[in-house]
């Protein structure tokens, strides 16, 4: 995004990737259906940055979901508004609108340059030290623009691995954490082998006053999935100030407690509490197999007891899972170290964007819409600066 506001006002770009081709985490992100933004209010919208509100509303403001629509369609690839309100491609795929981008960047005179990772050299008036399959070699600019990712999928490129270079240089930055993650539970081996890979839906998970409905995955460590991806910052916080996070679960969201109770507390007779929980409140498979985890063999025989556990089952969530395993990450390029331009403010005309801030936000279409705002917002204020002094 920074090299096409630089390039169509005619500046000479280049662009530098580590890896052999460019936007490999963009691929990614198609994998499973290209999620580019949601057509939420933008007031809405704006409030799933969180603490970031304030520094990313004037990017988005200034490039928001609707700007994005229109920018992809430009490109020649319509767009389509999901159930949910999720944007995709009419394909759902990112190698088009990809192959778009990249020829029309051709086309206006941008260079690209793969297979150069960068070693360091921050202030323009240091070269950029790349090591490349011919050996190392220096570029001089007249002014930069960082977007070297957070620490998530490191085999995309994006490992992490410039958080030293820019502390060495007096940039002040975040420690990456991981985000939109799954967590581990430690559950018994019982448990694990029979319900690894196993969706809970639906449900609704509790967080203190945080309430979402929707449904995740146990794996073979803990749990993931959309609904615990929605929560993953508040959880990761939680166990960092604690050492767990206990997230309640209410199994049976369509019936309430006293409806619970009431059916619980019917004649079983001779059917087994598999059977009876099973025709009198549908709780089955992997929702029993939950309330085998965690309760007791007597709470099983109290009716209220039981009722209340499938209305909100205490899941103790004890780590977060590695960072490399997340879908993107928290933390990074912190803002105070930044103007309004995305300029660091201790290196004049290097300027910072997309997942290397630090911020964060859930799935959904938030991600991609505010890299798309943070690389045009760079390059705006890097075309600034160089017409400022004369570049």
């Amino acid at each position: 995004m920074a090299a096409e506001v630089l390039s169509i006002a005619g500046v000479q770009v280049d662009v530098f990737d580590a890896m052999p081709s460019v936007g490999r985490k963009f691929l990614l992100a198609g994998k499973g259906g290209l999620n580019i933004t949601h057509t939420e209010a933008l007031d809405v919208f704006r409030s799933r940055y969180g603490a970031r509100y304030a520094e990313l509303a004037p990017l988005l403001d200034a490039f928001g979901p609707e700007a994005l629509r229109k920018w992809v369609q430009d490109l020649g690839v319509e767009t389509f508004v999901g159930t949910s309100g999720r944007v995709f491609p009419r394909e759902k795929k990112a190698a088009p609108l990809l192959r778009a981008w990249l020829h029309r960047l051709r086309e206006a005179g941008v260079k690209f340059h793969v297979r150069h990772r960068w070693l360091g050299g921050v202030a323009p008036n240091e070269g950029l030290r790349f090591a490349t399959p011919q050996g190392e070699c220096s570029v001089l600019t007249d002014a930069r623009v960082f977007a070297l990712g957070g620490g998530s999928w490191p085999q995309l490129g994006s490992d992490g691995a410039w958080v030293p270079q820019l502390q060495k240089a007096g940039v002040h930055v975040a420690p990456l954490l991981p985000a939109n993650c799954g967590f581990d539970v430690g559950w018994s081996e019982h448990f694990r082998t029979r319900s690894a890979g196993q969706p809970v839906k639906p449900v609704v998970a509790r967080l203190g006053r945080d309430e979402r409905q929707g449904e995740f995955i146990i794996t073979e460590t803990g749990v993931e999935g959309g609904l615990i991806y929605a929560l993953s910052a508040a959880l990761r916080d939680e166990i960092a100030t604690h050492g767990f996070a206990t997230l309640h679960l209410d199994l049976a969201p369509a019936r309430s407690l006293l409806r619970l109770t009431d059916e619980l507390s019917r004649p079983r007779g001779s059917r087994s509490l598999a059977t009876h929980l099973k025709s009198q409140t549908g709780i089955a498979g992997v929702k029993a197999g939950l309330l085998r985890e965690v309760l007791t063999p007597r709470d099983f025989t109290d009716p209220a007891r039981l009722a209340a556990a499938i209305k909100a089952l205490p899941i103790r969530l004890i780590a977060p899972r590695p960072l490399a395993e997340s879908i993107s990450s928290a933390g990074g390029v912190m803002f105070a170290a930044l103007d309004e331009h995305l300029m660091l403010r201790s290196h004049p005309g290097v300027f910072c964007a997309g997942e290397m801030l630090d911020w964060e936000a859930p799935t959904g279409g938030y991600l991609l819409t505010a890299c798309f705002a943070s690389g045009r917002a760079a390059g705006l204020g890097a075309l600034a600066w160089l017409q400022q002094n004369g570049r």
